[in-house]
Formats: structure tokens, sequence, C-alpha cells
């Protein structure tokens, strides 16, 4: 059995709880997202497996998932990559932020996300259990289609990527 761990607003721990618990709760609790990029700028997604326990089906940033206790969140993050991905890489991270948003099956998302940038070149072996298809996208056609078409894409990754979109970042390739 998961658990997240529940954090204030300024990311001090307040507890654990397991992970279905929090997220029909709301409650807040601290997570990562991992953006991967290749050397030629373009940012790493994938499809979420129409069987995972919220936004099956929806394209996503490389991986994203919830530190264990005792684990830091750069650890976490390089152990979701390679469980989702498939591949290791170093990752710095770049900012955080807070959000809440409501999901399918009666869920809500209300994370302190801790936002990971990575380099990979190669080509990823995914995990069937939660990942249907991956590909790289440069990010002008990325942002297009974001708006075009929000629908197709998870609450934090479009919020994410508005905040990288408006911090200017870009992975140093």
């Amino acid at each position: 059995m998961e658990h997240v761990i529940l954090v204030d607003e300024r990311d001090n721990p307040i507890g654990t709880m397991e992970k279905m618990e929090a997220h029909e709760k709301g409650l807040l609790h601290r997570a990562f997202s991992v953006f991967i990029f290749n050397e030629r700028g373009e940012m790493l997604i994938h499809q979420r497996a129409e069987e995972k326990y919220h936004s099956g089906g929806l394209w996503t940033n490389a991986c994203c998932s919830h530190p264990r206790e005792g684990e830091t969140t750069e650890e976490a993050a390089r152990r979701r990559l390679m469980e989702e991905m498939g591949f290791d890489c170093d990752v710095q991270e770049q900012f955080d932020f807070i959000y809440r948003a409501d999901l399918d099956q009666g869920l809500t998302e209300h994370e302190l996300d801790h936002v990971f940038f990575g380099t990979f070149n190669g080509i990823p072996q995914v995990n069937p259990d939660e990942v249907m298809a991956w590909k790289y996208i440069p990010l002008t056609a990325l942002h297009h289609d974001v708006q075009s078409n929000p629908e197709r894409y998870t609450e934090w990754f479009k919020i994410a990527l508005k905040k990288i979109q408006e911090k200017q970042l870009a992975i140093a390739v």
C-alpha cells in the first residue's frame, strides 16, 4: 500500500496517509514531476495507461509521482523515471508549485509539486502498466497542441508547462 507525505504550504512534513485516501480527501501532499528533454530541445511526453487510477489516456510529462517516507524528492524522481520510462538520468529541481485539481474517479489532486529537468537522448523502455505511448515533441508544437486540445493533457502538466513558459526555463543541452 503506497503512502504519501502530507505537507504544509512550506513543504514541512505533517504526517503520512495512504495514497488513495489522500486523493479522496484532497489533502496537500508532496509530489514531483520530471521533464526530460533531448539534445534538440524536444520534450519527452507520454500517454498514461488507460488503467491508471486517474487521468488514464491523457498525455503528460516523462513521469510524476510521490516520494516515499525517508526518500529525497530527487531519489524518488529518479526511481520513478526508471519504473515508468525504463531509464535513469541526472535531474535538477527547477521550481515547485502548489495546485489543486478535481480529477476523474472522484479524486482530487492537491499537491506541492517539485519540478525536475533532465536530459536523455535514447529510446525509453516503457512500463506498459504505466505508459501506452510516448514521443519527443518540439516545445512550440506542444504549446500549440495544449492550447488547442487541453482535454488531452493532465491537469498538473498544463500548469507546470505554463510555469516553465512563464519562467522561460529551457534545458541546457
